[in-house]
């Protein structure tokens, strides 16, 4: 019974040491936030946003087995994190500069839609009647010229999503009153 005793004791001191040997990665943990961070940073959030999601989802994953106290697996997961960050954020330049391509590019589709609507509000058939049509064409269309450098205001501040949606915007409703005239030009030739 005695030796029973001392086998018991000395497993429970094992199992303290053990216990007490295992820490919390903190180093990681403090990496792998900063790293993530500097990703958000960046703009990962808003150009990477699907990839910035998953890392932020593996990081609270990971964050929540530090709490379950799995240290191991989580220094694993937390290295991995900050390893992916880095790599997002390696690539956020040039996904910048594709939105910023793609908003440049929309804004010139924009200016050629209003330029061939303002040639065709030129020849739209004039007569009794279509005065009025005519003078609410033209004010449409000075809508879309005095919103048109909202477009290069948002690409100088960077936001080149919201340049993108003001291009696409001017440039449908410049076809669609080019639509309207070139109805109005068919009514007349029949």
């Amino acid at each position: 019974m005695k030796r029973f005793s001392i086998f018991l004791m000395m497993g429970l001191v094992l199992a303290f040491l053990m216990a007490s040997c295992a820490k919390p990665p903190t180093q990681e943990m403090d990496a792998a936030k900063a790293a993530v961070e500097a990703c958000k940073a960046e703009g990962a959030d808003v150009y990477a946003k699907e990839e910035f999601k998953k890392l932020s989802d593996d990081l609270q994953a990971a964050l929540d087995q530090v709490t379950a106290k799995k240290y191991k697996e989580a220094k694993q997961a937390l290295i991995k994190i900050a390893a992916d960050a880095e790599a997002l954020k390696a690539t956020i330049p040039a996904k910048k500069e594709e939105a910023k391509n793609e908003a440049i590019a929309a804004q010139q589709e924009a200016r050629t839609a209003i330029d061939e609507a303002k040639a065709l509000l030129e020849k739209a058939p004039r007569g009794k009647g279509t005065k009025a049509d005519i003078e609410a064409l033209k004010a449409d269309l000075k809508g879309l010229e005095d919103s048109f450098p909202e477009i290069q205001a948002a690409i100088d501040n960077g936001d080149f999503f919201g340049a993108k949606d003001k291009a696409m915007a001017i440039k449908d409703k410049a076809n669609s009153i080019s639509e309207q005239i070139k109805q109005a030009m068919e009514k007349v030739k029949k």
